[in-house]
């Protein structure tokens, strides 16, 4: 079983946490997977598609990461989003575009897939542009409210009280269409592999 650094036992207190306790968090979390796999900074920064000098103070909490960059991160790295944001329901992160996300919960299977359940919240004209999140990861949406455009190989626009399923193995974007929306999403993420070797 994955070990991410621990999150605190009483859930109101990720909403107490600071910015900064949020950013130090996520670094220390983003750092011990990336050691534990054996991969350079210079090598995750190049998969990732950030600069070095970003991850390097990402890693050291000095700069809150947007939802983009974590799943950035979370591709090479082979690990789903909470091991990054935190596994106690209530972590959140804002993404670049405005779209707010939540956890609700998470929960590992036996054989090591993950899943994680997400409360999507669109302010009107909120998006969300996210990169591949690795082989075989899949994302139920179902939207509570409003309306949400997704974007992979085609477009979708999908209502409140429907839904749609897509392996995330490529760039895909989720975007509020005529207002404010907000929606569930369901993401598994396979177990993850050996250890990447990146070259440094």
């Amino acid at each position: 079983m994955e070990h991410y650094p621990p999150m605190p036992d009483d859930v109101s207190e990720v909403h107490l946490m600071s910015a900064e306790a949020r950013a130090a968090a996520v670094g220390a979390r983003i750092r011990e997977a990336r050691e534990g796999r054996g991969i350079s900074l210079s090598a995750l920064a190049r998969e990732a598609g950030i600069g070095k000098a970003t991850l390097s103070q990402l890693e050291a909490g000095e700069r809150n990461p947007t939802i983009e960059t974590l799943y950035a991160v979370c591709g090479p790295l082979g690990v789903p989003l909470s091991a990054l944001v935190g596994e106690v329901g209530g972590a959140q992160a804002v993404a670049a575009g405005g779209m707010r996300t939540v956890l609700l919960d998470l929960r590992r299977r036996p054989d090591g897939t993950t899943v994680e359940v997400f409360r999507l919240e669109f302010p009107a004209g909120a998006r969300h542009s996210s990169p591949a999140h690795g082989r075989d990861v899949t994302e139920h949406l179902v939207v509570t409210a409003g309306a949400v455009r997704v974007r992979m190989t085609h477009s979708v626009v999908v209502s409140a009280g429907e839904s749609t399923t897509w392996t995330s193995n490529r760039k895909h974007s989720y975007a509020a269409t005529g207002g404010p929306a907000e929606a569930v999403l369901v993401i598994t993420t396979p177990p993850a592999g050996p250890p990447t070797s990146l070259c440094p």
